[in-house]
């Protein structure tokens, strides 16, 4: 899906990759990463987010949380980051970096609560009474003061099955003294997700009824604790600077981008913005089966935002191979194990065991077994990783 895009606005990335790939420095099955593209995209993102008054709470879990990433997000200009459970919390902390709002897609498990509270969440998002109740006696262990988020629901309202979690609005007023009746706790504002989606037939990104059940969750917000009362409204999906206005509009104040910081939002495929796409996956030719090449896997995991559709992969032995045509890729079926994919090249081409093998779908790195590789210099005569990751965001190798 992403692969015209990589080798139209980003080539030198792929060049450096195929390069990188073919001396030894970057493993089979990995996420690689421009680095500098991801720093470029995130400084451009947060200038216009700050400039209409909204907080940056960049997503790390589609990057591996890598740490190299997340340095360079924030030498973008993020304002911190959210973490989705506490897989993406740890190493958002180790590094150093803020962590903004936690609990959010997933709430935090009674046996991690009192480790989310040493973390210092400057938001931590909560979808019942008992998981209210648990952050408060965690933080108040820590002797804190906790600015929690409400998730927030209504009929009509769209969630991906399984991510379906919060409050009725019904129950809001209710929901805010509970909350603030607690030790340790203090309301702050509201999320939901998806607050903002793609349509496939339109090809345009627009709010959900989501957003309405928000306004009317700051209008009751804001009766039940007086006028003056500051209601920080989180509103994530389908971010990218393109949206800016449209999530401001809606009475944003935090503003999540994930795909959008490497290019690879839905939008990124049909149309040119201005995040340069920064991401790929690669991997290797390991045999052939009666002349049928096979790479190896562990990666070929593609965000389900879109339909099904035919995947093409780039063969090279060398970065001039950049030119040839894409060849059709076989992806594994998802009730299987993707140890392996078939690729289909022409009779006319060779495919050797050991050529690089590039594709450029949208990347979730974290549900994968794949490594994660920071590459800096892409743009230059002498790119450089700087380091493999697992996707816990462990570094195994240097640069």
């Amino acid at each position: 899906m992403f692969l015209k895009r990589l080798l139209t606005r980003n080539r030198p990335f792929v060049e450096a990759a195929i390069r990188l790939h073919q001396e030894g420095s970057i493993p089979a099955n990995s996420y690689v990463l421009d680095l500098d593209a991801i720093e470029a995209n995130t400084r451009h993102f947060s200038t216009e987010a700050h400039r209409r008054g909204l907080t940056v709470y960049a997503m790390t879990k589609q990057l591996g949380r890598a740490g190299g990433a997340l340095d360079a997000i924030t030498r973008g200009g993020a304002d911190g980051y959210v973490a989705v459970d506490m897989a993406c919390a740890r190493p958002i902390v180790a590094g150093g970096h803020r962590l903004g709002n936690l609990g959010h897609l997933v709430q935090m498990a009674r046996a991690e609560a009192r480790e989310a509270a040493g973390m210092a969440p400057e938001y931590w998002t909560i979808f019942s009474r008992t998981k209210a109740s648990e952050a408060s006696a965690a933080v108040t262990r820590r002797g804190r003061t906790q600015d929690v988020l409400l998730r927030i629901w209504n009929e009509g309202d769209i969630f991906y099955p399984g991510h379906e979690g919060g409050f009725h609005i019904d129950e809001l007023p209710a929901a805010i003294a509970f909350v603030n009746g607690l030790k340790g706790l203090r309301f702050a504002g509201l999320t939901t997700f998806p607050a903002l989606l793609y349509g496939k037939d339109s090809r345009k990104v627009a709010p959900t009824p989501n957003v309405d059940t928000l306004a009317r969750g700051v209008e009751i917000a804001s009766a039940t604790l007086g006028a003056g009362a500051r209601i920080e409204v989180n509103a994530p999906g389908t971010t990218s600077t393109t949206v800016l206005d449209l999530l401001a509009d809606i009475g944003a104040t935090q503003v999540e981008p994930g795909h959008g910081l490497t290019g690879s939002t839905p939008l990124h495929a049909v149309e040119e913005l201005p995040e340069q796409p920064a991401a790929l996956y690669l991997t290797e030719v390991a045999h052939l089966h009666q002349g049928v090449p096979l790479c190896f896997g562990g990666g070929f995991y593609v965000d389900p935002v879109f339909d099904a559709y035919d995947t093409r992969a780039l063969v090279a032995a060398d970065p001039e191979d950049v030119s040839t045509e894409p060849v059709p890729l076989d992806m594994p079926d998802p009730a299987g194990i993707d140890y392996y994919a078939r690729l289909h090249p022409p009779a006319s081409r060779t495919v050797e065991e050991g050529d690089t093998v590039i594709c450029g779908f949208r990347v979730q790195a974290f549900v994968t077994r794949a490594w994660v590789v920071g590459v800096t210099g892409a743009g230059t005569a002498t790119p450089a990783v700087e380091g493999v990751w697992n996707t816990l965001g462990d570094r195994v190798r240097e640069g």
